[in-house]
């Protein structure tokens, strides 16, 4: 099958999405696909750079989003280059401009074209003139528009699906939570990343690691960790990742006087990502806006136990101890933070680990890609022959 993925976001861009697309697309290549990437232009990437099945299209920074980019043209360039690989399906990772350029590919090949629905954009409203522009109802008309006339919608999890049901979004929707690449996290520690970061071997360590921004709720981890260490006055808390509010918590960790307990580690690149849920003895999120939580599938990945807030999701992934707790309120976070540090430095089990990374693996993300696609291609095959005979 030829594949074509559209996004606005791909690396070396650092994001769950960006993150997510490349591994489908290993996957799907793994079990013998074509898959061919159109995405933007970035600054971090030469432009006589030749990358192999990716066609990137001139572009600039997102408004809000200054990380993001957003194309300003292509639509005739992506149609010649569909044409030429001859794409059997279009699957849009973005509502914006390479999404719409998707479309308009699908539309002129005469291919069916599917989404997925990554973000749940009624939690970022707050970046576009804070909120006083956007509202909910807006994102509602929004999504729906784009997905009218699509094929079928990926949601990556049962969040997602309620969402676009009461947007009373129409076309066929698939829940296909977002696989992990095991290869890229179950390697060797890279190097001795505690004595990089002056950590000492035998203090335990907590980690978060992603973009650092207010709908992670990173400062409501950093509000509960004087009292954490009263009981593990030597625990130290990482925060690994670059974003918007780095500066931000930086000021909250020196009214909490944290300083030496908490490490602002920076963006971390994708093949250094396995090394730090490696050297953490525990994993914590307090996001509650989540649609598919891959950080913290990747840290169960690596074998971490994690603390992470309570969704739908979260619940048939961490569903007994040994492979992490949810919570919905802080003091729920902190007893059971204090509950895995007391227990001592505890990795999952290989063997129920490797149970449960079944489960979650890219290869069966792709596998279950690949049935959605088959069936939005059939669809539109029936559609277009029943069309033909009236």
């Amino acid at each position: 099958m030829n594949i074509g993925l559209y996004t606005d976001t791909y690396f070396p861009q650092n994001s769950g999405v960006a993150t997510s697309i490349k591994t489908l697309k290993e996957a799907l290549e793994a079990q013998g696909h074509n898959v061919f990437i159109f995405t933007t232009t970035d600054p971090n990437v030469d432009k006589d750079t030749v990358e192999a099945n990716i066609f990137r299209f001139g572009s600039i920074p997102f408004v809000g989003f200054s990380e993001r980019r957003i194309a300003l043209r292509g639509l005739f360039e992506a149609t010649r280059v569909a044409k030429e690989v001859n794409l059997d399906i279009v699957h849009t990772q973005t509502e914006f401009s390479m999404g719409m350029i998707g479309k308009y590919v699908a539309h002129q090949l005469g291919i069916p074209a599917i989404h997925t629905y990554h973000t749940m954009y009624e939690d970022y409203l707050h970046y576009v003139l804070n909120g006083h522009l956007l509202k909910p109802v807006h994102v509602k008309q929004f999504t729906k528009a784009y997905l009218k006339n699509m094929d079928g919608v990926i949601a990556p999890s049962k969040r997602v699906e309620k969402l676009l049901a009461r947007y009373g979004v129409e076309i066929p929707v698939r829940v296909i939570p977002t696989g992990v690449d095991v290869g890229a996290i179950s390697g060797p520690v890279k190097g001795d990343l505690r004595e990089k970061l002056g950590i000492d071997p035998q203090a335990p360590v907590m980690l978060t690691l992603g973009r650092v921004a207010a709908e992670k709720k990173i400062d409501r981890i950093l509000r509960i960790m004087p009292e954490l260490l009263e009981e593990f006055p030597d625990l130290v808390y990482v925060i690994a990742g670059d974003g918007p509010d780095v500066d931000v918590l930086k000021d909250q960790v020196e009214r909490l006087t944290l300083e030496d307990s908490v490490i602002f580690a920076g963006n971390v690149a994708h093949e250094e990502v396995g090394s730090y849920y490696k050297m953490a003895d525990l994993f914590v999120s307090a996001s509650d806006t989540e649609t598919q939580g891959l950080t913290y599938i990747e840290a169960l990945g690596s074998g971490t136990r994690c603390v992470v807030y309570k969704t739908d999701y979260t619940e048939g992934v961490f569903d007994d101890p040994i492979y992490g707790m949810t919570f919905e309120t802080p003091r729920e976070m902190e007893e059971q933070i204090l509950a895995y540090l007391r227990a001592g430095r505890q990795h999952v089990p290989a063997d129920l680990l490797a149970k449960k990374m079944t489960e979650i693996s890219a290869s069966h993300f792709a596998s279950e890609v690949c049935k959605f696609y088959q069936y939005a291609i059939d669809n539109y095959q029936l559609s277009e022959a029943a069309h033909d005979q009236n």
